[in-house]
């Protein structure tokens, strides 16, 4: 191996410590807790090192956040190929994204900690252009086969707006994920959304 390699590497290496450790203190200690400072005495270099891999905290956040969407992505991947049906895609889809939100409380609060991403965030991230396209599939599809003039853009934001804003007040009031009324909350917004496509 050259020293190109041993250095790209030892950096490659430095930067996963450093992200290893900042979620480390996220999920001992919240997202609200990180700080460059704690996590150089985790990794035992100086905070300059952690300046030479990241601009600032808010930076290893947007890093985290993007791990996130990933992850969340596999699950929307997965929860889509239960069916060939648009609706039913869509009522899968957000079922696993409220199980993903309970299920990984630190992400999802890591990646929705800073508010919700803009539009231009989103153009800028690919997780995020993957996240947008995986939900805007069925959606364009449902408006497709219902022959409706609706705007997909719109109705991409009302379902991600409805729920985060649906899970966000769970997480506020530590509501139990299995409870019965959240499952009757989000059958009954996702029916209204269908509803609101197919008019």
């Amino acid at each position: 191996m050259g020293i190109i390699e041993r250095k790209s590497r030892q950096k490659e290496e430095v930067r996963s410590s450093i992200l290893e450790a900042a979620w480390g203190i996220v999920l001992s200690d919240g997202w609200n807790s990180l700080s460059i400072r704690k996590i150089a005495d985790i990794i035992e270099y100086s905070s300059p090192v952690i300046y030479d891999h990241f601009a600032n905290k808010e930076a290893i956040l947007l890093e985290l956040g993007k791990k996130g969407f990933r992850l969340l992505n596999e699950e929307l991947v997965k929860a889509k190929k239960r069916s060939l049906n648009p609706e039913k895609q869509i009522e899968a889809m957000a079922f696993s994204y409220w199980e993903f939100a309970f299920e990984n409380r630190a992400y999802y609060q890591v990646m929705f900690g800073l508010g919700m991403p803009s539009c231009q965030t989103i153009s800028e991230t690919s997780e995020l252009v993957t996240f947008s396209g995986l939900i805007m599939q069925p959606i364009k599809e449902l408006i497709k086969v219902s022959n409706t003039h609706v705007d997909p853009y719109l109705k991409l934001h009302t379902f991600w707006s409805m729920l985060h804003g649906l899970i966000s007040i769970n997480m506020i009031n530590n509501s139990e994920i299995k409870d019965g009324m959240n499952h009757l909350v989000i059958q009954d917004f996702v029916a209204g959304f269908i509803s609101g496509i197919k008019k």
